[in-house]
């Protein structure tokens, strides 16, 4: 079994281009994901529509991974996204991840909590804006 990580899972929703985001899911996430951000939880259809609202304001970032751990079926980081929007500004994320795979190693529920490093009030909740 090949798991799934944060940073290849959001690189690939986020960033590349060449996929869908919906292709980026199903590589990364099973059909019955669920995610809760900040408190609140979405299915994986308000997941996609939630990715697919971000990837629309981005042109450019990446994702640095500080601290990465897997157990079995469960997994934890902290990283920080840096993203360039369409607009020129900069957004600077910290995020702190809960998460459980599925026995084919795709993510099957996140836990995350956000923590804005950079960027305008109007960003806080890019973590979950839709």
């Amino acid at each position: 079994m090949t798991r799934t990580g944060i940073e290849v899972a959001l690189n690939d929703l986020l960033f590349n281009r060449d996929i869908t985001v919906e292709e980026a899911a199903d590589r990364h996430f099973t059909p019955e994901y669920r995610q809760r951000t900040d408190g609140e939880w979405a299915d994986r259809a308000g997941f996609i529509e939630h990715i697919t609202h971000v990837r629309g304001l981005v042109a450019d970032g990446r994702v640095e991974v500080h601290e990465e751990l897997y157990d079995g079926a469960k997994y934890a980081d902290r990283h920080t996204a840096h993203i360039t929007k369409k607009d020129g500004s900069t957004v600077r994320m910290e995020v702190y991840v809960f998460a459980e795979f599925a026995p084919d190693g795709r993510f099957h529920r996140i836990e995350e909590t956000t923590l804005m490093l950079e960027g305008s009030a109007a960003d806080r909740n890019i973590g979950s804006a839709r």
